[in-house]
């Protein structure tokens, strides 16, 4: 097995290996053996997660991309309304469903 250190090009080694993970939906302790082992992959993601590095690069990619497309860098109000978004709930009150029941 390799040794993998802090250095740059492992770290991306890591990165990739979380990609791998997102892309195919493969579980953490079945990743292939061109990654380190998941137990440290899984360390440096929620390292980077709980000290706000994923949300950063997560937003730097985001600007990138609007940039990309013209838009503004930062997205403005997003609206949604109960016509676009389908629920689970019904027009009937939960009380009136109980009466009928009976």
């Amino acid at each position: 097995m390799k040794n993998w250190c802090v250095c740059p090009d492992c770290l991306r080694v890591i990165f990739n290996a979380k990609f791998y993970l997102v892309k195919t939906g493969c579980q953490w302790r079945i990743l292939p053996k061109d990654f380190p082992k998941w137990e440290l992959v899984y360390y440096f993601f929620t390292k980077w997660k709980n000290n706000g590095t994923i949300d950063f690069i997560h937003e730097v990619i985001r600007e990138k991309v609007r940039k990309k497309h013209k838009k503004k860098e930062t997205p403005s109000v997003g609206i949604i309304d109960s016509l676009s978004v389908k629920t689970t709930r019904k027009g009937v009150e939960i009380g009136v469903l109980m009466e009928v029941k009976k």
